[in-house]
């Protein structure tokens, strides 16, 4: 038995599936749009560090707790094409150990078909609750145990300082399982939350669209935290978060410049967050000028600034307009400094 591709495998294998990019934040992918990734007719559209990383979640239609997830690991090209060879690498792995499960005939194994495979990877804590939550309404299955008194603390009913019981897979199933009450019961809450649990809900909200009114809310959470002279930088970092995906883009937009306008400007961690969750938003010249101009100066330094903008200039898009911004000639001498020192000579002359 042998695939050309992983999508051939997928549709052979008589379970149903979702594909879901697991890079920058959680986000579903078409059969289709993998397909074409596969065969090298597009570039992976979201990638980070440099690769892409996916998870396949596989389900018997008959029985819903027969399920498996791959969380996938694929370095790309200079182009961001997936490499042809390593796909090739990665199925010839995988289906040596399915042959040799088979062969065994053993049950405990089937799901371990990526033993030692090089290409898995396991996600962080917090995003693989997020993704159990979204697997779980895909599949049609309930939510974990934590779920209901997340629900009722969100709706205030269990007082804002009782949160130390509170469960993040709790929390990840809210968001998953938003809708319009829910969200307005969220967006009430937002003002309230003590930063511990704001931080845990941003790193949730960050993969999904929240609507106008709970943009509203953490957009303005975000200015009363911009406003304080002791916040944690965590904060900040976790409200740009919660709205990188709001579909207000001015609000957005404003959200992005009231932060590198402020002196949480220089914190690495911010800045972090404006980059791996906000990147859409730095196509707007206006916002890649203040961002360039911060991201030199900051506290994540000269291996910071490097780090970042390797990441960033991966994506086409953003490659051509960071470098029309390095060729300005009136980019202050920071960012010079910080240009010269990563690509040598090549942009440091006006």
């Amino acid at each position: 038995m042998s695939f050309s591709s992983i999508y051939e495998l997928l549709n052979e294998s008589g379970a149903q599936f979702r594909i879901f990019d697991m890079g920058r934040r959680i986000s579903k992918l078409s059969t289709d749009q993998f397909n074409k990734l596969e065969q090298g007719s597009i570039p992976y559209p979201t990638p980070y560090l440099h690769h892409a990383w996916l998870a396949l979640l596989l389900w018997n239609p008959k029985n819903k707790e027969q399920n498996v997830v791959w969380f996938l690991k694929f370095p790309l090209d200079e182009q961001g094409y997936l490499v042809q060879a390593v796909r090739d690498d990665f199925l010839g792995r995988l289906m040596q150990n399915i042959t040799q499960m088979l062969n065994e005939e053993t049950i405990d194994e089937e799901k371990d078909a990526l033993k030692d495979n090089p290409f898995s990877f396991t996600p962080d804590q917090e995003k693989m609750a997020m993704f159990h939550a979204i697997a779980s309404t895909t599949i049609g299955r309930d939510p974990s145990g934590f779920y209901r008194e997340a629900g009722a603390y969100f709706s205030g009913e269990l007082g804002w300082n009782n949160w130390q019981g509170l469960g993040y897979q709790g929390i990840a199933d809210v968001v998953a399982r938003i809708d319009a009450q829910s969200s307005h019961a969220l967006a009430l809450s937002i003002e309230h939350l003590p930063n511990e649990v704001l931080s845990a809900l941003g790193g949730c909200l960050e993969h999904i669209l929240p609507d106008h009114t709970l943009a509203s809310a953490l957009q303005q959470r975000l200015s009363d935290s911009l406003d304080k002279d002791n916040q944690e930088p965590v904060v900040i970092a976790a409200l740009l978060r919660a709205l990188s995906q709001a579909y207000d883009e001015a609000l957005k937009q404003q959200a992005i410049l009231t932060t590198l306008n402020s002196q949480y400007a220089h914190s690495a961690e911010v800045l972090t967050a404006i980059a791996t969750r906000c990147f859409l938003t730095l196509q707007y010249p206006d916002i890649l000028k203040v961002y360039l101009e911060k991201l030199a100066e900051s506290e994540a330094g000269q291996a910071g600034f490097s780090r970042i903008l390797a990441d960033l200039m991966f994506m086409p898009a953003l490659r051509a307009l960071i470098l029309r911004e390095f060729r300005q000639p009136q980019r202050s001498e920071a960012l010079s400094a910080a240009i010269g020192h990563m690509f040598g000579n090549q942009f440091t002359t006006h």
